[in-house]
Order: structure tokens, then sequence, then C-alpha cells
């Protein structure tokens, strides 16, 4: 497994034209990631991911997920319903200041952010 790059304290400007967020893959684009640091390796299952996740406003993934790998999620702005229907109805939201901690094999969602937010996130094995 390969160690994380040393990245000494940088400003993250979230909505800055010069931010490189990219699309999460299978989110229409109403999903972007902002890694942080990375050396996650799904296929030899090592490693770890910090980044940040920005859900667009009406962004919703309509059903339950799992992963093997642990998961520990900050919402830092903005609110995030969960446990809603596949049309973004129902569940609990939960705004800034809020945390999830998931084992591997935990089935969570689905998720709606009917205004958008921003979580920071945790992904790691082991």
């Amino acid at each position: 497994m390969s160690s994380k790059l040393h990245r000494e304290f940088f400003a993250i400007r979230l909505d800055a034209a010069s931010t490189a967020w990219v699309p999460v893959p299978s989110s229409a684009g109403r999903i972007e990631e902002l890694v942080l640091a990375d050396n996650l390796d799904a296929a030899a299952r090592t490693g770890s991911r910090t980044r940040l996740a920005r859900w667009a406003a009406g962004a919703l993934i309509d059903r339950p997920v799992i992963h093997d790998f642990h998961e520990e999620v900050f919402i830092v702005e903005g609110e995030l319903v969960v446990g809603c229907n596949a049309e973004g109805q129902g569940g609990e939201a939960f705004g800034p200041y809020t945390f999830a901690c998931r084992p591997p094999g935990v089935w969570h969602g689905p998720f709606a952010s009917p205004a958008g937010c921003v979580m920071l996130e945790f992904q790691y094995y082991g």
C-alpha cells in the first residue's frame, strides 16, 4: 500500500472557480467530489480517502447503498435527508455539524439534498 502524499495546510475555497470539483460517477453530475488525500485501493481493499462531497440542490440517491469500506461523514453545510423514498420524499433531515459512522456492509440511504450540502468524508479499509 502506498502512503498518502504529504500536504501541508492549504486553503479550500468551496465556491471558487479554481476549485477542481469532479463529478462522482453515476450521480448524473449532481454530486461532486474534491479529493483531499487518497491512497484507497478498492481492488486490494487497502488505504483510505479523505474528500469533500458537494451535493447540488435536488441531488438524490434513490436506493440504499452498501460498500466494503468504513465511512465517516460530517455535514459541513446544507442539509442531507436520510431514509427518504426513491422520489426524495420523507426521511430525516440532518444539518451542519452532524456525523455518521458506518462500518463495512451497512446498508444506508436513500439520500436527498433538497437545497444542497457539503460533507467531509473519510473512507478506509482496516
